[in-house]
């Protein structure tokens, strides 16, 4: 297992999602964007969790895989790969999500075969790429817990460490399945959201996120992705996966809210508006950080 993958000078666009889910539907519709806007497998990277709630894990890992893309070690792949006896999600023992788990997990465990989880056993926990000079660096949860649930309105104190001990002008992280970009002091948090499920707002599409290099710094962009909802929610049905986050595919919200800060709860239902995010060399080893926070993620 390699714990590092880096990517080196990005000098073309690039498209970064995260959690397919095992849902396949989704996944071959994300492929389709690239393929229609000639974004090469070497310029795309995801977030990890190639499996959890779906109905197909095996297919969806395939895809995946042989489409050549840059993976980060999820949660899901982490306990997949090891064989681990639960999912890893870091849900609260006892809630609706981890009650939930028992099945959609138990499930994936049987049906990825050997090579598929051998694969995910090597995949690196950071992957890192540089754009005009600036430096990301890609991981899934927190920088010290694989799990860690990261959304807008999480401590930004706890950010800019996270930032800071990587050394790096900023994060794109995974797993907390919101999309989102922040400017934390004088740095930035990104997170491209998800593709295999909606992000709790009541829509059926999930998200990814395009970032763009520009004359000095980069623009990341958030963008919709529709796929098949009802076939994907028939072959949960088929398979005889949780009815919750079939429902879920269809209505566009999440069966539990118990990882989610008072922020992102209250915003359930609500369709999101994310704006662009100039990311910008303000910060150099040696400088001293700026004084102010901002988010930048408005709700319209």
């Amino acid at each position: 297992m390699q714990s590092l993958l880096n990517l080196g000078e990005m000098s073309q666009s690039m498209l970064i999602f995260g959690g397919p889910y095992s849902n396949l539907q989704a996944t071959i519709a994300m492929q389709e964007i690239a393929l229609q806007e000639r974004i090469p497998p070497e310029n795309i990277v995801c977030t990890g969790d190639i499996v959890a709630y779906c109905a197909d894990p095996e297919q969806t890992t395939n895809l995946i895989r042989e489409w050549g893309i840059n993976v980060v070690m999820g949660n899901c792949e982490e306990s997949i790969g090891f064989s681990s006896n639960n999912c890893g999600c870091g849900f609260e023992e006892g809630s609706v999500c981890a009650t939930l788990s028992v099945d959609w997990y138990n499930y994936c465990l049987r049906e990825i075969g050997t090579k598929n989880q051998l694969w995910m056993q090597r995949l690196p926990r950071r992957i890192q790429f540089t754009v005009n000079q600036l430096s990301f660096d890609v991981i899934h949860g927190g920088v010290s817990n694989i799990s860690e649930f990261i959304f807008e309105s999480s401590d930004l104190a706890k950010k800019y460490s996270d930032i800071s001990s990587l050394s790096t002008h900023c994060i794109i992280g995974g797993h907390s399945g919101i999309p989102f970009g922040q400017t934390v002091r004088d740095r930035y948090w990104l997170n491209a959201g998800v593709i295999g499920m909606p992000a709790n707002d009541g829509q059926q599409n999930g998200w990814y996120m395009r970032l763009e290099p520009t004359g000095d710094g980069a623009i990341a962009s958030w963008h919709t992705l529709n796929f098949d909802n009802a076939s994907a929610a028939a072959s949960m049905k088929t398979m005889g996966l949780p009815s919750e986050y079939q429902t879920s595919l269809i209505n566009g919200l999440w069966p539990s809210l118990s990882v989610l800060p008072d922020l992102e709860a209250g915003r359930q239902g609500m369709t999101l508006h994310p704006e662009p995010l100039k990311i910008q060399r303000n910060w150099s080893p040696g400088l001293q950080p700026n004084a102010s926070d901002t988010a930048h993620f408005p709700l319209r």
